[in-house]
């Protein structure tokens, strides 16, 4: 065995890649995010080490000679880790540190890594120990490799496998009261999500690729000051703000963590609770990093993580961000039925911002309905409710000193009112409904 390093963050990759995938164009940006995510880490990068392979080898994952020469360029760096970009088995990264004599991180737990320094609320501190001790429950041999000599003899039976038994059952029973804590939060969230359906208020939620400026996006549509900067995994906490961008706007959006290539799926399964903004949103706002060349594959990895979240039927805005970066000048695209609506425009100058602003203006009010009616002076009460919802659009007072008025709501707030409301004001929104023939369906509940 050797001795770790106590300072751990000078660091040697090694970028493992199929001989017809590093022929690939595509591939130095692969490389380059990788050397991102070393440094989102903390790592100081001292080399890289590009692996050709036509099969993945079972001892080290790259081949003999390529490992070697690994341990060499570690040797002469004195580096304190290898980071792999690629998923190592317990087995391969053992082995390649024995080789190496150097601690050895995959990809996976790279990200795990930057994920536990992101972490600050409470639901994220507990999604990212989840993840963890789920991803360490494989590797705890790791820990008890010096009882490998102990091979028999008097006294020196079975202490290896006691130790990791206990280390199993420890591990096990922190898991479970990670997934108990995890359940009484998204239980909270659950409720806060059901006030606001009840309440007729739209949900947005803003996905992308890491890094594609969704948080700075999220601060200029909330007037917030999320946490915002060029590095990958900057936003890690779930956050939902009220939409103020729009006057009158009922809405809330939310902002949540950000997709990359090979997302391990424990942590897409950790993160649920974070995700969840996402699956109950109305309408979803993709933003993309159009300045940069390999976007397009970005977005399929986007996609293909919601589909694995059962993402599919909620309507879509494409935001394509950054073009003070790709030269394109700010416009946007309607789409047909079953297409997203594009957007180009920088989140970081503004260019384009108010074009986004109609297309959600627009979305929001796709399902709302507005009813012209005229208001006995005895429903001062219900009227108080329409201003308070920031729904009158116009009002003037008829010749028999009645009020008329042009109000917009959503029709499940309309429906909502009908069936929950005091006294009189149930009873007029219901007439209401009945006149324009929008009656709350049969098989239509309110939570």
């Amino acid at each position: 065995m050797f001795e770790r390093s106590k300072r751990g963050n000078r660091a040697v990759l090694l970028c493992p890649a199929p001989m017809d995938y590093v022929r690939r164009p595509d591939h130095a940006e692969h490389i380059a995010e990788f050397k991102e995510l070393a440094m989102s880490a903390g790592a100081e990068i001292l080399d890289v080490l590009i692996s050709t392979r036509q099969n993945i080898e079972s001892k080290y994952y790259v081949g003999t000679g390529k490992a070697e020469e690994l341990a060499e360029m570690v040797k002469s760096h004195e580096a304190d880790l290898v980071l792999v970009d690629a998923p190592l088995s317990p087995v391969q990264e053992r082995n390649l540190e024995r080789l190496v004599q150097a601690r050895v991180l995959d990809r996976r737990t790279l990200i795990l890594d930057i994920f536990s320094q992101r972490a600050r609320s409470y639901e994220g501190q507990l999604q990212v120990e989840l993840a963890q001790l789920k991803h360490m429950s494989t590797r705890l041999v790791r820990g008890w490799t010096h009882l490998e000599r102990q091979k028999g003899g008097i006294g020196l039976r079975g202490p290896g496998e006691t130790q990791l038994e206990t280390d199993r059952r420890l591990l096990n029973a922190r898991v479970k009261s990670l997934n108990a804590k995890l359940e009484k939060v998204m239980r909270q969230r659950e409720q806060g999500r059901r006030q606001r359906k009840k309440s007729g208020t739209q949900m947005m939620a803003l996905v992308g690729y890491t890094n594609a400026g969704k948080s700075t996006l999220f601060n200029i549509l909330t007037d917030s000051e999320v946490y915002a900067q060029d590095q990958l995994f900057a936003t890690l906490d779930p956050t939902v703000r009220q939409f103020t961008a729009i006057p009158g706007s009922q809405a809330v959006i939310s902002d949540t963590v950000g997709f990359v290539r090979d997302l391990p799926h424990e942590l897409v399964a950790a993160f649920r609770a974070t995700l969840q903004e996402a699956v109950d949103a109305d309408v979803l706002i993709h933003v993309i990093d159009d300045a940069n060349p390999e976007h397009r594959d970005h977005m399929n990895e986007v996609y293909q993580v919601l589909r694995d979240l059962g993402i599919e039927d909620v309507p879509i805005i494409e935001v394509y961000n950054k073009i003070d970066l790709s030269d394109k000048r700010p416009h946007w695209i309607e789409g047909g039925e079953g297409t997203p609506d594009k957007v180009w425009l920088s989140s970081k100058t503004g260019a384009g911002v108010d074009l986004l602003l109609k297309v959600i203006e627009e979305r929001i009010h796709s399902t709302h309905v507005s009813l012209r009616f005229t208001l006995p002076m005895n429903e001062a009460r219900l009227r108080a409710q329409f201003y308070e919802l920031e729904a009158v659009n116009e009002e003037h007072i008829d010749d028999g000193g009645n009020w008329c008025l042009a109000v917009e709501l959503p029709l499940s707030k309309w429906r909502q009112m009908a069936k929950t409301g005091e006294g009189s004001d149930a009873a007029f929104v219901t007439d209401l409904l009945k006149q324009h023939k929008l009656e709350q369906d049969d098989n239509e509940t309110f939570l």
